[in-house]
């Protein structure tokens, strides 16, 4: 093979295979997935950018499966940086991890075939953008995008790539959560007719003067694409910045990116999305925080369900008031209900028969492997993942679609085909923003 990488090999070939046959080349998992020493060209070579709490929990997660082969770390933030790479060096037993402050650095490494993207949502689209052209698989953490723009532009690049795309919506692959979404689309609950949707709500968040960066952090390449704003501690670490639009979608994206995606899967609405937008916010009056702080949202489908969007369960509509991200489906027959507590309800009762899982918190490991071997699997079959870009665009549409009908105040129409507001200009002027520079997509 010479000089050309295992990665562009099995690219190459995989893109040969699907021009010239136009059928996938599928070889099984149980070639790849047996227990003990992997020999290394049957390994995946992986490295990660940002990896702080979520990616640290990815991580660990991804060096559980013994064919990985942990080569890189990255983060902006110094002390990230270190963490990351002493879990690396101690599962191997070396220090043979490479650590860098800068992605480009990483996405130059030849050998590494596939990248875990873990950082907050201004960087998801363009980095997994940046990594499909360097060649590397993507598991990408959610939401996959800032603006509907982005995640189209994703998606088109990964197609263009032929790169096996993740994204993190690892509920997907929950026990729990596919029992549910089974029940809605086998027709164990009637015609569907409402799929409810626990997004939660923002937060305000009072004016943040400016602070001193850490010399810990390289705070340029942390604020990435999105408009400057001076340093503040809570911003970077308090999360704060989940809380303004500069930043993020607040948690009509974080949580919606998971409740709204499920309700996609169940309507078998996976590639399309609602074709209208309704709802009530109430924003902050002032300080740093502008996202919605209460919010009731309705979205209609093409076939009349409705996907209801909550910042808060209210009783009696919702079977149990607790704080977790949760969805349930109503069809003319009965519901389910699932949540990440492990808590599973339905009614008629009977419908809980077939369940044959224990209850398990969300943050389990066993609800993990499930969702990162299967992106592995299909790094190696080329074969699409559970939860790959076309789809997570769509559900992350539902999502940005929603923000900007409540950021009008006003009523919205979706065309899913052309990807555009109809007959709305100022709407369809929010699709996509500018990004600082160097970064473009």
């Amino acid at each position: 093979m010479g000089n050309i990488s295992r990665r562009h090999f099995l690219k190459r070939t995989a893109s040969t295979l699907t021009t010239a046959l136009t059928i996938p080349c599928i070889v099984p998992t149980s070639v790849f997935a047996g227990s003990g020493s992997i020999p290394p060209s049957e390994r995946i070579v992986m490295g990660g950018i940002g990896l702080g709490g979520q990616g640290q929990r990815n991580l660990r997660n991804f060096l559980g499966h013994n064919d990985v082969h942990w080569l890189a770390v990255c983060d902006c933030d110094a002390e990230h940086l270190g963490q990351a790479k002493a879990i690396v060096d101690e599962h191997y037993s070396n220090s043979d991890c490479t650590s860098y402050s800068d992605f480009r650095e990483l996405l130059a490494r030849d050998e590494i075939d596939a990248v875990l993207i873990a950082t907050a949502e201004r960087w998801h689209a363009p980095l997994s953008i940046y990594a499909a052209k360097a060649g590397m698989d993507i598991y990408c953490e959610k939401p996959m995008s800032l603006t509907i723009a982005e995640g189209r532009a994703l998606a088109d690049t990964v197609k263009r790539y032929c790169t096996v795309y993740q994204c993190g919506t690892q509920r997907r692959s929950m026990r729990t959560f596919a029992f549910a979404i089974q029940l809605a689309r086998s027709g164990r609950l009637g015609k569907l007719t409402k799929l409810h949707s626990y997004v939660r709500a923002g937060q305000a968040a009072p004016l943040l003067p400016a602070q001193p960066v850490p010399e810990k952090l390289d705070y340029d390449m942390w604020l990435g694409p999105v408009q400057y704003r001076p340093y503040h501690e809570a911003i970077v670490y308090g999360r704060t910045y989940n809380n303004n639009f500069n930043f993020t979608g607040g948690m009509i994206t974080d949580w919606g990116a998971h409740c709204n995606d499920l309700a996609q899967w169940a309507n078998d609405s996976q590639t399309t999305g609602p074709v209208e937008f309704e709802g009530t916010a109430e924003f902050p009056r002032d300080g740093f925080g502008n996202v919605p702080i209460t919010l009731h949202v309705k979205a209609k489908y093409k076939n009349d369900v409705e996907l209801i969007m909550y910042d808060k369960k209210q009783m009696p509509l919702w079977p149990t008031d607790n704080g977790e991200l949760a969805v349930m489906f109503e069809g003319d027959e009965g519901w389910v209900y699932v949540d990440d507590g492990g808590n599973v309800l339905a009614e008629p009762k009977s419908l809980l028969r077939e369940q044959r899982f224990q209850k398990q918190h969300w943050t389990d490991t066993a609800n993990w492997v499930g969702h990162h071997r299967n992106f592995l699997d299909c790094v190696k079959t080329r074969r699409e993942p559970i939860a790959p870009a076309e789809v997570a665009h769509r559900s992350t549409t539902t999502c940005h679609a929603t923000n900007i009908c409540l950021r009008l105040g006003r009523k919205l129409c979706w065309d899913p085909s052309a990807e555009n507001f109809v007959n709305d200009d100022q709407a369809n002027r929010l699709i996509i923003r500018a990004k600082r520079s160097p970064w473009k997509i």
